[in-house]
């Protein structure tokens, strides 16, 4: 098949680590194709935190500055569209977004990050990211000495308690079901006068995001102005698990010390491939996964 355009890479995923990748791949001169949706996972963040240089900045900021730096490369191209399907080729991979429009490469890059499904609890979505919260490094300094909920269970309340007690001395753990604890983590959580509330949760009370109250389900409520909550995720992007990649147990896309999946020409980048899911890690991870495309194609040609 001849393609409108062919490139040597097609990067899926046009945020941090779709960028940093495309940054390393554009200062070799390798041609690229960023494809993004539009649609990051932290776009309800008021702000970024834990990177230097921009801490405090807006994700958005940070982004469209990345962006702009990244396209003064001459070899970099961006394609504002979801990529629908994937497939290999003889001559490398072809990736067809849902307007068909179909474009060629050498090596793919994923860099689609994951999808968080949030539990059934009315008006949680609208407060995550901004008071409703995953990770303490990225988000707990602002709410240092607030009233604090964890949305957890067993070893991953007790982890994030550990974590949180660090900013705030006033912490509770709600289950949102019966209480799954051994009896050393309930001495722990004791011992650091944490109390476990049980009750489901029917829904979180806010103003434009921030927390007031959670709600339980026998009609009583709790003023907290923070909840930390340890959510299920999906892959954003079924296309790589459409081409074989390898999966981890627990749902992230299987990489190397290099980013390379289990699927040859094929690397991912970013949350879609670690459970550290910060801005620094993203960038870092872009920059290796792009390095190592550039090792691979320029080792086939010389």
């Amino acid at each position: 098949m001849t393609y409108k355009n062919q490139y040597d890479v097609i990067i899926v995923g046009g945020s941090y680590s779709g960028l940093s990748a495309a940054m390393a791949l554009g200062r070799l001169l390798k041609s690229v194709l960023i494809i993004d949706s539009g649609l990051p996972c932290n776009r309800q963040t008021p702000h970024s935190h834990n990177f230097l240089t921009q801490d405090g900045q807006t994700p958005l900021a940070i982004a469209n500055k990345a962006k702009e730096q990244v396209l003064a490369y001459q070899t970099v191209s961006f394609y504002q569209g979801l990529a629908v399907s994937g497939k290999k080729t003889l001559n490398g991979f072809e990736i067809t977004t849902d307007l068909n429009d179909v474009f060629g490469g050498k090596k793919l890059i994923f860099a689609t990050g994951i999808k968080d499904i949030m539990p059934d609890i009315k008006e949680i979505e609208a407060c995550w990211g901004i008071s409703v919260i995953h990770c303490p490094f990225c988000h707990g300094y602002e709410f240092k000495d607030k009233k604090t909920a964890i949305l957890a269970n067993s070893d991953k309340a007790v982890h994030m308690a550990s974590l949180v007690g660090n900013l705030t001395k006033d912490i509770m753990v709600l289950t949102n079901a019966p209480a799954n604890f051994t009896i050393e983590q309930r001495e722990k959580l004791a011992k650091n006068h944490i109390i476990i509330i049980e009750t489901p949760i029917t829904a979180v009370k806010h103003e434009k995001g921030y927390l007031e109250s959670i709600v339980f389900k026998d009609n009583s409520k709790l003023n907290v102005q923070a909840m930390y909550a340890a959510v299920a995720f999906e892959q954003h992007c079924p296309i790589p698990k459409d081409l074989g990649c390898e999966l981890t147990e627990t749902g992230y896309i299987k990489v190397d010390a290099f980013q390379k999946t289990s699927i040859d020409g094929v690397y991912a980048c970013g949350d879609n491939t670690s459970m550290f899911r910060s801005v620094s890690a993203a960038v870092a991870s872009g920059s290796m996964a792009g390095a190592m495309v550039v090792k691979e194609l320029t080792e086939e040609l010389f």
